[in-house]
């Protein structure tokens, strides 16, 4: 998880939601966002669910909520411009969402792609169908299921991972949902060049398409996204090739 500054005791009671609007907004700008007030404030509902629901399922270490928006909401927004290139009506998979991050930041900031929130573990399941209910993301799917057990009728234009597994590990794990032109968006601390050196060794379909660093307002973290792209399949030789 990304490191922020040690909050200030009595941090987390002192947040108000007028404080944590101003940090939420001064992080969408400098992330050049542009995020209507309708979807901030759902960015802030969702945060209210981390925390109220963090008191009895452990989702995630940091209690602070202020901590919050740097390293769960401005970092998962971090990478909404690498979706510039998905449409609306794609679908777009969030592998071990846990929490539901990056994917329920990514479907308040483009709503009108289909992502489906891939989580095993029962109780985050569960938080995450009910911030479905309550945040009134009609286009968000969540999937109690290991990926690689998981199904879907048309392979997804991008699927995506923050603190999930190794470069190689994600992108085999994937191998029975990806196709031909999805992407995987790996996100990361700093460069990861023991896990890139994996990735080749391993001999996978994928290649590194990109390596982005991203800069996430509020986090004294190194942080990157690598942008993995199918290796095209070579054809079959023809059996009786025309003669010159």
């Amino acid at each position: 998880m990304p490191r922020t500054g040690r909050p200030r005791r009595g941090d987390q009671a002192a947040a108000s939601r007028a404080e944590l609007a101003g940090q939420l907004a001064d992080s969408i700008d400098r992330l050049g966002l542009e995020l209507d007030a309708s979807a901030q404030a759902t960015l802030l509902d969702y945060l209210e669910l981390i925390v109220r629901w963090n008191r009895s399922f452990n989702l995630t270490a940091i209690r602070d909520p202020r901590t919050m928006v740097a390293s769960h909401l401005a970092d998962s927004l971090s990478i909404v411009p690498l979706l510039d290139a998905v449409p609306d009506g794609a679908l777009l998979v969030d592998v071990g969402s846990g929490a539901g991050l990056p994917g329920i930041p990514l479907a308040i900031a483009r709503p009108g792609i289909r992502i489906d929130l891939v989580e095993p573990v029962g109780k985050k399941a569960a938080f995450l169908r009910q911030c479905r209910a309550e945040l009134g993301l009609r286009g968000l799917g969540v999937r109690e299921a290991r990926v690689e057990q998981l199904r879907l009728d048309a392979a997804p234009a991008a699927i995506t991972s923050r603190a999930f597994a190794s470069l190689a590990d994600f992108a085999a794990s994937v191998a029975g949902i990806a196709g031909p032109d999805t992407r995987l968006l790996a996100m990361k601390g700093a460069r990861p060049d023991d896990e890139l050196d994996e990735l080749a060794a391993r001999h996978l379909p994928w290649r590194v398409a990109a390596v982005e660093t991203l800069a996430v307002p509020g986090l004294d973290a190194q942080r990157c996204v690598v942008v993995l792209e199918a290796l095209p399949i070579p054809s079959a030789p023809n059996p009786n090739p025309t003669e010159p």
